[in-house]
């Protein structure tokens, strides 16, 4: 049995982080809500915020994956359709085809999918990628030559593109790169 004290070290610090975060967030939203700054002040309070909110998700990702290497998360599973979960809001990432109800982690999955294209967008660099799903196969593209090792977390370059491969194949899933499309299967 692997030694489990990193991944629960890392799991505690993780969680032990969250409590000054959350005061640094909540100080700059008080801020911003008083509207008493000055539009400089308020920019920079404002960004505060934005960082903090990135700070969370980070972390969030951090402990999932030292959950899974410790072997201690537990998904909490759902019925939730392929096509939804590829959705991301972004109008960098675009979604077409036909989705399929899966029994998953529906919101891991979808932070895992969302990441592995802000990945392609980030590392490519392209200007839009596409998720095509068809039932419970997911392809992204285009995924470039720069970013391929990246996304499939060869180069150790995006914690979220990393932590998404961890996640889907805790939950059963695969990835595999084949040219520029980057195959899930969940």
């Amino acid at each position: 049995m692997p030694d489990s004290r990193f991944p629960r070290l890392v799991s505690l610090a993780c969680h032990d982080l969250r409590t000054p975060l959350a005061t640094i967030f909540g100080f700059a939203r008080t801020l911003t809500r008083a509207g008493e700054l000055d539009e400089r002040s308020g920019r920079f309070v404002a960004m505060i915020e934005e960082a903090s909110e990135q700070m969370t998700v980070l972390l969030d990702d951090l402990g999932t994956a030292a959950r899974i290497e410790n072997g201690s998360w537990e998904p909490m599973t759902r019925s939730a359709g392929t096509l939804e979960l590829a959705q991301a809001g972004d109008e960098q990432i675009a979604v077409e085809g036909t989705g399929e109800q899966v029994e998953t982690d529906a919101d891991a999955l979808q932070r895992s999918l969302h990441a592995l294209a802000v990945a392609a967008l980030r590392h490519g660099p392209v200007d839009r990628v596409t998720w095509r799903v068809d039932g419970r196969r997911l392809e992204l593209s285009p995924i470039s030559a720069a970013a391929a090792p990246v996304v499939t977390g060869e180069e150790l370059k995006d914690l979220g593109a990393l932590v998404a491969r961890i996640v889907i194949e805790a939950l059963g899933g695969e990835l595999e790169l084949d040219g520029e499309t980057l195959r899930v299967r969940v």
